[in-house]
């Protein structure tokens, strides 16, 4: 059976890359739980017709997002973003007492708390309980609800009206992307400010990011695709920013077709760069896959390198992406002793599918190892900024991702 686009429901016959069958990236089993973890297909697929790359959604929302293990609050470099944010939107806008931000995918109040700190009314809509329960009690009011059309007709009809709106690395993780923006145009007042940051596409390819692919993560996203569906729900863009965040981000800002304002040189100047490097052409996508395979060997080859040696391997970091590199390369307890991470919610845990054991970060000053790979690559230097330690006994810091990097 071909699939369909999420989007515009063409067959889906071009493959970006085929990871295999892996585990949830974000179910982290508990000691005991039996092995091994479930396992679903992920391969990433290219619509010829309007060039959304998308994974099947082989998994339901409310398995992977009720109970969700990710909390934004333990990233500081993120946490500096959020706030530097809340600034230049209050500055840019002119918001104030008199007006409502509502974030869409709120998590913890990560985000909404510095308007909260600012005197501006928020309202967070966030579909996993234990989530939003940190951020009531951190003083940022939130709906536990998953977004779309109904929401937004319900938000609606009880009274809220956004002054801005924003999606930070949501969209992608949406089903029913069609329901999902056709809510926000309800609850955007007419010269209301929409924002979506995502992982731009484009760095994706260029930079062979594979394992920022996962199932919670249905859809990859450039600006060509979302100007698309923008506009088949009356709205569109007017500015463009990048950040580096999540490896390489856009930040789109959105309004209703009929809005005041203008279009900027930034979005002129996106929009060239995706043509460029051919995103509204197949040939784009077609050699992504070597490309991840040869990152595979690559590490592959280190890790039983360092084993023969006789060399001990750590590593650093049990996020998502760390799950989808190890469950795709096969590396398992063989070749890495353990991970390590700062968040309390994934220690005592195992990794998906590897089954590493999860310890904190002390446990790298325990023992020592030789080696020590980052796996969230994108905080690869807020990590060794935090561990000046580790170079007292002679530990090199290992990234596998564009490349085999040591430092």
């Amino acid at each position: 059976m071909t699939e369909s686009c999420r989007y515009c429901g063409s067959p889906l016959t071009r493959v970006l890359v085929d990871l295999g069958k892996t585990a949830l990236a974000n179910s982290y089993a508990a000691p005991g739980t039996p092995a091994p973890d479930p396992a679903y297909e992920l391969c990433a697929r290219v619509c010829d017709s309007c060039f959304l790359v998308q994974v099947a959604d082989a998994v339901p929302a409310d398995a992977i997002f009720s109970d969700y293990a990710y909390f934004s609050s333990f990233s500081t470099s993120w946490l500096a973003h959020c706030d530097t944010y809340a600034q230049s939107m209050i500055a840019r806008f002119g918001l104030g007492p008199q007006s409502r931000v509502v974030e869409i995918a709120s998590n913890d109040g990560y985000l909404l708390q510095y308007f909260v700190q600012r005197g501006v009314p928020v309202l967070g809509i966030e579909p996993a309980a234990n989530v939003a329960q940190v951020a009531v009690a951190n003083g940022v009011a939130t709906e536990v609800a998953f977004f779309g059309k109904e929401t937004g007709a319900r938000l609606k009809a009880a009274g809220i009206a956004a002054d801005l709106m924003a999606s930070n690395n949501v969209l992608a993780h949406v089903p029913d992307i069609n329901d999902f923006v056709s809510g926000v145009p309800l609850l955007l007042k007419p010269e209301g400010v929409w924002t979506i940051e995502f992982p731009h596409l484009l760095n994706l390819i260029k930079l062979v990011q594979f394992d920022t692919i996962y199932h919670e993560h249905y859809s990859y996203l450039s600006l060509l695709f979302v100007e698309r569906l923008l506009a088949s729900h009356g709205l569109r863009a007017f500015d463009v920013e990048t950040h580096p965040t999540h490896g390489g981000s856009l930040r789109v800002f959105c309004c209703h077709v009929s809005a005041s304002h203008a279009p900027t040189a930034d979005l002129t100047a996106a929009r060239a760069q995706e043509a460029a490097a051919g995103l509204d052409t197949p040939a784009a996508y077609d050699d992504f896959a070597p490309r991840v395979a040869k990152v595979r060997d690559d590490l592959l080859a280190f890790l039983r390198g360092a084993r023969a040696e006789g060399k001990t391997v750590a590593a650093y970091g049990a996020a998502a992406k760390g799950n989808t590199l190890l469950n795709y390369c096969g590396a398992g307890a063989d070749l890495i002793a353990y991970v390590v991470d700062k968040n309390p919610a994934k220690q005592d845990k195992l990794m998906p599918g590897s089954r590493l054991p999860i310890h904190g970060v002390e446990r790298l000053y325990e023992t020592r190892p030789d080696y020590i790979v980052i796996l969230p690559w994108n905080v690869r230097d807020e990590v060794i900024g935090q561990n000046p330690g580790v170079r007292e006994w002679g530990a090199q810091w290992v990234t596998a991702i564009p490349d085999l990097q040591f430092f």
